[in-house]
């Protein structure tokens, strides 16, 4: 019996099949992922941040977008890392806890907190960063927040600890500190 139809093919050499690139700009520097090496197209941000980049200021903790640690900054918004692909962020600008300045109003407010007394800001520490990151993208988005804005602005971040109280008023600090008063 003769075989009808186009003749047989040899197989693809995978290797020399073309990659996708990924190109994400974090804290200022630029890098440039290959897929299948750096990468996978089902890999999340927040694993891409601390897995291959070594960014390991933003804790994956839940994985499904309830508790808020890992949040980070992308294209000067809040977003939540462990629900968006690496893939989706190509060619946009990502800030994590690591590009901020250690003199930044929001770090040092947070610092600022810790003090006996007052109403810690953070206990254990491992929402801090999530926290962090939340409140910087709020106050670079409203320089001014009421204590209204600020509590429904972290709504999304959960602290095991229950600092909620000193959290709060980190932020309202941080904002001071911005303006260059204190409340």
């Amino acid at each position: 019996m003769s075989r009808t139809g186009p003749p047989a093919t040899a197989p693809t050499d995978v290797s020399a099949t073309p990659r996708a690139l990924l190109s994400l700009r974090v804290n200022g520097r630029e890098h440039l992922l290959v897929e299948g090496r750096d990468f996978e197209s089902w890999m999340t941000l927040g694993h891409v941040l601390r897995e291959r980049l070594g960014l390991t200021g933003l804790k994956l903790a839940c994985a499904e977008g309830a508790c808020g640690a890992c949040t980070v900054i992308v294209d000067g918004r809040a977003v939540l890392s462990c629900l968006l692909l690496a893939v989706e962020c190509d060619g946009r600008e990502v800030l994590t806890i690591e590009g901020l300045a250690s003199d930044d109003p929001v770090v040092r407010a947070f610092a600022e907190q810790c003090e006996p007394g007052y109403g810690t800001a953070l206990q254990c520490g491992y929402c801090t960063p999530g926290f962090v990151m939340t409140a910087r993208a709020l106050l670079d988005r409203n320089p001014r927040p009421s204590r209204v804005e600020v509590i429904e602005a972290l709504g999304s971040n959960v602290c095991r600890c229950g600092c909620y109280a000193g959290i709060v008023r980190a932020v309202l600090r941080a904002a001071d500190l911005t303006a260059g008063e204190a409340r």
